[in-house]
């Protein structure tokens, strides 16, 4: 059989309850020529049952199956079997718009120097109601290693396309736990441009058994995402490229605090990156917990307090007002919520108009009405 144009490499595990509808929005795609890749990783539901009764109704679906070994592993294992010219992305439970892939490769046709590129995308609860309206992401040439937290490449990886050569070229993905995909657009950045379109490309589906759910894995991807731009910063200065080991994430969930974490994190880092290590994944961390659904707890905000306050004055003023936006609403929202314990390790007494402020805002604003206020804010170039 000839090369398709486009091979999906879709990673599951135990997805029974979607992946027949996940499978369904690729089968249904405008662009018929392709390849859909399942990897089943080790699932003990039955999602191995439904994959095979489509499979065997539907030529162009091909199960791998491994020992359940993570996303990481699930995903090199669907690189080996591509062939196509281009590699696309997909999740289990997420929902492709039927031209997603007609629009990717339209893009890739008129430019040559883009080796990868997602688009904007719809949030979805379990049921399949919208949560939100379309969100566009910015764009991934904004990046920047040296900001505190780092200002990443992004491009939303369930509906990434990018071109073999160039995933071969960097290598495929590696054991950067919770922030592969981060890890593989700063190392992409370094052989092509990156984009995202601002047309609408899926469904983004938001559970509660989600990896991003967890302030346990919350904390990993914080620290993880920040190694991946100090490794890109490393490989950009010519030095020697950080190691990421599989055999890290038992030590990250055995340490199971901030704390903790990051001294594991920092062990093959010199003095300055270890300091930059600290400082960026609690402004990270801070930044997740504003969108995710877990809560830091008191000890995250000692370390976090403990860290950021008084690097402020070091960082570049963009990094800084960052921070304190972050610090402040941060607390504002743990104050609003009762716990006031953690909302006082994270802002010194000359930023208490501003949480007081935020606060206000929380308890006497409706939620509808915040969000309206925050998107014009952000549209328009204000403090977030």
């Amino acid at each position: 059989m000839p090369p398709s144009s486009v091979d999906v490499v879709i990673p599951t595990y135990n997805s029974a309850t979607t992946i027949e509808s996940a499978i369904a929005s690729i089968q249904n795609q405008t662009e018929r020529d392709i390849r859909i890749i399942v990897v089943n990783d080790g699932s003990v539901d039955a999602t191995k049952e439904i994959i095979e009764r489509l499979a065997a109704a539907d030529d162009r679906i091909v199960l791998l199956e491994q020992p359940n070994s993570g996303i990481v592993d699930a995903l090199n294992l669907g690189l080996t079997a591509v062939t196509a010219s281009f590699v696309a992305r997909h999740d289990a439970d997420d929902l492709a718009m039927p031209d997603r892939f007609e629009k990717q490769l339209k893009y890739f046709s008129g430019n040559a120097d883009c080796v990868a590129l997602s688009g904007a995308v719809r949030h979805i609860d379990e049921a399949g109601r919208a949560l939100t309206g379309i969100y566009s992401y910015p764009s991934p040439q904004l990046a920047n290693v040296e900001r505190l937290p780092q200002l990443e490449p992004y491009l939303s990886h369930p509906f990434l396309m990018v071109r073999r050569c160039a995933i071969d070229k960097v290598g495929g993905y590696r054991q950067v736990f919770h922030a592969e995909d981060t890890d593989l657009y700063w190392r992409l950045q370094e052989v092509g441009r990156l984009h995202n379109l601002s047309e609408l490309l899926g469904d983004y589906r938001v559970h509660s058994l989600s990896v991003t759910s967890s302030l346990v894995n919350g904390r990993i991807s914080a620290i993880n995402s920040q190694l991946s731009g100090l490794s890109a910063r490393r490989r950009r200065a010519g030095h020697p490229d950080l190691k990421f080991l599989k055999s890290m994430l038992l030590e990250y969930k055995a340490a199971g605090t901030l704390e903790g974490m990051i001294k594991i994190g920092s062990r093959d880092l010199d003095v300055e990156e270890a300091k930059r290590l600290s400082a960026s994944a609690c402004a990270k961390l801070l930044e997740l917990a504003s969108h995710r659904s877990y809560e830091l707890g008191v000890e995250d905000c000692t370390v976090i307090g403990g860290t950021l306050l008084p690097a402020l004055s070091a960082m570049s003023p963009e990094s800084r007002d960052y921070c304190r936006r972050m610090l402040s609403g941060t607390a504002a929202r743990l104050a609003s919520t009762g716990n006031m314990s953690a909302a006082r390790r994270l802002v010194p007494l000359r930023l208490y108009p501003a949480v007081a402020a935020k606060w206000a805002l929380r308890t006497v604003v409706p939620s509808g009405f915040r969000r309206t206020l925050r998107s014009v804010i952000r549209r328009d170039g204000f403090v977030k």
